[in-house]
């Protein structure tokens, strides 16, 4: 194939090396090449912060402790990341020049002091909080859990205040600063709780966390420092309730996500000591294929539906996303079934060293038996949410968001049960439920979407 494909280059050099060419210079090939890097690293050095939280805590209630906090503390971040990005990048890319920059340095200003708002309610209100959201913790540790919430909240005054700069940077085609956020989190907190384990103990992964954030923060803002620079002069309109109430819907969705998983891991702490940390250790096992499934999906389909809907041509955006999520339900059927198959001897080759027990992994593998078939539901919720607010239609994700909580909550107090393998079944049931109910709402308003857009 080499030789051939050599030859091929002498006979026609004009033909074959300029698409080639055309398309190594494009710059949406080069961001999404940037940012698929950008996941296998941060879910890679990910694996590598969950095996060394292993290492060190296994499942005791040190790691527990940790898990309680960080598990919140990392929605939070993410909520705000991802609400500010959803709701501004249109915004700043309808804006240029001195107009963009302006916007941007209003943007930053005030979600600067949202996010410290935030870190200090969630600082002063640290022991009232996890009383709610590890009301079954070891009492000897819920002191260790408090402080560390008080850590890692310093990483949401940084993951506030660099979204605005990632909207930016998307809005400029500029991946480099922003696609490895997750790879420094991971990376500065393996490298202080590998560096300070032996003086801080678990706050070593709580402090390295944050520093990791700070150092993200660093990086992006460098990067934007001209932005900066122009904006000085310039002078902003939109009124501070607007930007306030921009992300509005964003939030209410990531929320109503993030509050599942939370719900399922405060209840776990009452099933005895390592279980909070068990379903770390099983997100982890979900977390990653739902990375690898949900953003390549989402950077290549949002926009063309977004694109399609521009020339009312909706029929067609709406055949893309049953087509999408049909092979999204296989790939994710398939992952989830080779997941549960082989999970004890997968748990054990990865993290059964050190304070990582035998049993452990009979622990970790009984929890993901529950847990791990809410990839399937999660991904198509995932994938059909974002393709409605790429339609402008936001209602239907947000109200499908609520779902998975609430049957949880339903399902699992009803329940009562501290079995490991019915911890986790509650939030895989509600987030199938979720998707079920995204679908319903998707053909049923079908008809009456195609009649108002005339398509």
């Amino acid at each position: 194939m080499t030789e051939g494909g050599e030859a091929g280059s002498a006979v026609w050099p004009g033909r074959a090396a300029l698409p080639a060419v055309a398309v190594a210079n494009s710059p949406l090939v080069r961001g999404g090449l940037t940012l698929v890097a950008g996941l296998l690293a941060g879910n890679v050095l990910g694996f590598g912060r969950v095996a060394l939280t292993a290492y060190l805590l296994g499942t005791h209630s040190r790691a527990d402790s940790l898990a309680v906090a960080m598990g919140p503390t990392d929605t939070l971040n993410s909520v705000l990341i991802n609400s500010v990005v959803f709701a501004f990048v249109p915004m700043l890319t309808a804006s240029t020049g001195a107009q963009r920059n302006a916007l941007f340095l209003k943007l930053s200003r005030h979600f600067w002091w949202v996010s410290s708002a935030i870190t200090a309610i969630v600082m002063l209100s640290a022991p009232w909080l996890m009383r709610v959201l590890a009301p079954g913790l070891a009492p000897e540790y819920f002191g260790t859990a408090v402080t560390v919430m008080r850590i890692l909240s310093c990483s949401t005054m940084a993951a506030g205040a660099a979204a605005v700069h990632f909207a930016l940077l998307y809005t400029g085609r500029r991946f480099g600063p922003t696609a490895f956020y997750q790879a420094a989190l991971n990376l500065f907190t393996i490298l202080g709780a590998a560096s300070l384990w032996k003086w801080l103990g678990v706050y070593a992964f709580a402090a390295g966390y944050a520093a990791g954030a700070w150092a993200q923060l660093a990086i992006v803002y460098f990067a934007t420092r001209s932005h900066r620079a122009a904006a000085k002069t310039a002078v902003c309109d939109v009124h501070w309730r607007e930007i306030l109430s921009k992300p509005v819907f964003f939030v209410v969705y990531a929320v109503g996500l993030g509050l599942n998983i939370t719900f399922t891991r405060a209840y776990g702490t009452h099933a005895g000591p390592g279980m909070a940390a068990a379903l770390d250790y099983c997100m982890r096992g979900v977390g990653v294929p739902l990375a690898l499934l949900v953003s390549p999906i989402s950077n290549s389909l949002l926009p063309e539906i977004a694109r399609l809907r521009s020339l009312f041509r909706l029929r067609e955006a709406f055949r893309l996303i049953d087509r999408t999520l049909a092979l999204a339900g296989l790939l994710a059927a398939g992952g989830c079934a080779f997941a549960l198959v082989f999970r004890r001897p997968a748990i054990a080759f990865f993290f059964q060293h050190g304070s990582f027990t035998a049993e452990s992994t009979k622990l970790v593998s009984a929890v993901f038996l529950g847990l791990g078939p809410s990839l399937l539901g999660w991904s198509l919720l995932e994938i059909g949410s974002r393709s409605l607010f790429a339609l402008d239609r936001r209602w239907p994700a947000v109200m499908a968001a609520m779902v998975p909580v609430i049957l949880n909550v339903t399902i699992t107090l009803r329940v009562r049960s501290f079995r490991p393998e019915l911890i986790g079944l509650g939030s895989s049931i509600g987030l199938a439920f979720g998707f079920a109910i995204l679908f319903l709402i998707l053909h049923v308003n079908r008809t009456r979407w195609l009649a108002e857009k005339g398509a």
